[in-house]
């Protein structure tokens, strides 16, 4: 069995993390922020066990687009066999961001 590819995170998608869970601190109870932490770290091993299983962007086409709820996609990389995350994309931003 092969095993899983690494996964590499930015310095944007860092910050674009930090961003969304000082949101969800601010807002939401910290059920819901659990909850979104285990969505993402689901999400995160499939990346990583596949990284070639989320479809490309239409924005940018080197990008994959993995959607972790209806507020926020994961957009990564996958090249030398890791893959990059590029950015943690809440729906309320600028798509031309993406680059």
């Amino acid at each position: 069995m092969a095993s899983d590819y690494p996964i590499i995170w930015t310095e944007e998608a860092i910050r674009n993390l930090e961003a969304i869970l000082d949101y969800l601190q601010n807002r939401w109870t910290q059920r819901e922020v659990d909850n979104f932490k285990k969505r993402l770290s689901r999400l995160l091993h499939l990346i990583s066990a596949n990284p070639k299983l989320f479809p490309k962007s239409e924005i940018q086409p080197r990008l994959r687009k993995a959607v972790l709820s209806r507020q926020t996609i994961i957009f990564y990389e996958f090249k030398n066999e890791k893959a990059y995350l590029v950015y943690l994309f809440g729906s309320s931003q600028n798509p031309e961001i993406i680059k």
